[in-house]
């Protein structure tokens, strides 16, 4: 609500200099003066007679000229002048009509003079309402700041809930990939896993098949032997007892079904007539052999973990195969960087590159190791023919034997395929396992501390032995975890 002061003050500006009321339908002429517009036609009408000669007149204020033609109203002063009207309406006592000049402290309300003598306001303590209006400004300007320190609160916590809403998101996508990210690493686990066990069924098919075929052509070299022997007895058969019977014991020593008969015709027949039913009871004896490729997918790979433990191998490290700046330690289980060492001159010896391999061959069946890596900015890990070459420079590729992974010094892990295949992870890899299945010809790594697959080489056809394989490159180190 406008103070006094101001309302007084406009009031002045807004009041007709004629009729020194407030103007109604106020209007303003050529000078600048405003006044109502009833008053200065009226003013008009007065001045007519001495000025038409001229159609000038004079200002009532400033006695300047102008025209009639020129009075023009004045919006913005009506719209004004109403809401002067308007508050002090608003400031007039409803009950008596009188003007609300004072406060009443008790009460906590403006009232005018008549309302500080009605029994309601008797007694109480009242103040001219000039007088008490600082202490309202300086309580409404406290109001004002508490107000605005509390709208500075929830601004503040408005910020930190959007921090918040965006945080969540990240963290959810960081979910939402992290879910992808594992079913993918399942469904490609799962994808190697049936390519093998349909490979195993393959080679079992096989080998089955190759059976019954060699059975099938057993059995037919048998057929035609007893086909002719049928003949050849057929022919002889009206000869006499004692040739009878020496043809028989010839046939019967050929197909190998003894005993010695005795020498009359009767019991001869006789052993001819078993031997007989008994090349025919294994002709007819049926084939049977168990199918050994069998996967219950939904029991043996619901943790795809403990599918690759089930092929768990205990490694150690082979000394007579480490580069002389290599340090073995741990009962063959740990190796790191080091000075060069003097070592015993061996053939296994790996004389240029930084390697060592494992003691143990794989020559068939399917294999997994771990191996830690808890420092080191450069490392290889994986498997190698058992013969690769050990004292000269080679590519380190399928083509020359190596099937590993490796960390370079800029943090980037590569597949040492040729070219190189760049590993992308979300996580280091410091703890690795390494899966072989030799009859399939596949090399698989995962990063064990997450349970997720890191990659897969092509398809190989294992013809040699194998050997785990490290490279450890400067200020790197690593073991192998005991089963």
């Amino acid at each position: 609500m406008a103070s006094g002061t101001s309302i007084t003050a406009m009031r002045e500006e807004a009041t007709c200099s004629i009729c020194l009321e407030m103007m109604t339908g106020p209007v303003s002429i050529d000078c600048g003066h405003t006044f109502c517009c009833i008053c200065i036609m009226q003013f008009f009408e007065n001045q007519r007679q001495e000025s038409l000669s001229l159609g000038l007149f004079r200002c009532p204020v400033c006695r300047e000229h102008f025209q009639q033609e020129s009075i023009r109203p004045i919006r913005q002063l009506e719209n004004l002048i109403d809401t002067i009207r308007r508050v002090e309406q608003e400031s007039l006592c409803e009950e008596h009509g009188e003007k609300l000049c004072l406060f009443c402290e008790d009460d906590g309300q403006l009232i005018c003079w008549r309302c500080e003598r009605t029994p309601q306001h008797r007694g109480h303590t009242t103040v001219l309402r000039e007088e008490v209006s600082p202490s309202f400004k300086k309580r409404f300007q406290e109001t004002v700041t508490k107000l605005r320190e509390v709208d500075d609160e929830y601004t503040t916590l408005k910020l930190d809930t959007e921090d918040q809403i965006i945080k969540w998101n990240r963290v959810i996508e960081h979910r939402r990939q992290r879910i992808q990210s594992d079913f993918k690493n399942l469904h490609t686990f799962l994808h190697e896993e049936e390519k093998s066990y349909l490979w195993r069924l393959e080679e079992e098919k096989k080998e089955i098949l190759t059976e019954l075929e060699n059975r099938v052509a057993t059995l037919e070299d048998k057929s035609q032997e007893l086909k002719m022997c049928i003949l050849e007895l057929e022919r002889n058969r009206e000869g006499s007892a004692h040739e009878l019977l020496k043809i028989i014991q010839q046939y019967q020593l050929a197909l190998g079904f003894g005993p010695k008969l005795k020498q009359n015709t009767n019991k001869a027949i006789s052993h001819v007539d078993r031997p007989m039913s008994a090349m025919a009871f294994n002709a007819q004896k049926p084939f049977y052999r168990n199918i050994g490729t069998m996967c219950i997918v939904s029991e043996l790979y619901f943790d795809p973990k403990k599918i690759l433990e089930q092929y768990q191998a205990i490694i150690t490290l082979d000394p007579d195969t480490a580069h002389s700046v290599l340090h073995l330690a741990g009962d063959g289980k740990q190796v790191s960087w080091g000075p060069p060492q003097r070592k015993r001159d061996t053939p296994w010896r790996f004389q240029v590159s930084p390697c060592v391999l494992g003691c143990q061959t794989f020559t068939t069946g399917r294999y997994y190791f771990e191996v830690s890596i808890p420092k080191g900015p450069e490392w290889d890990v994986g498997v190698c023919l058992e013969n690769v070459p050990r004292d000269s420079e080679v590519t380190l590729d399928p083509e020359n034997g190596f099937w590993a992974i490796r960390l370079c010094k800029q943090n980037d892990y590569v597949a040492l395929t040729s070219p190189l295949t760049p590993l992308c992870l979300r996580e280091l890899a410091w703890f690795v396992g390494v899966f072989l299945d030799y009859e399939a010809g596949l090399v698989s790594f995962y990063n064990m501390y997450s349970g997720s697959h890191i990659f897969t080489f092509p398809k190989a056809s294992f013809s040699e032995p194998l050997r785990p394989y490290f490279r450890i490159g400067k200020g790197s180190h690593l073991y192998l975890p005991s089963v």
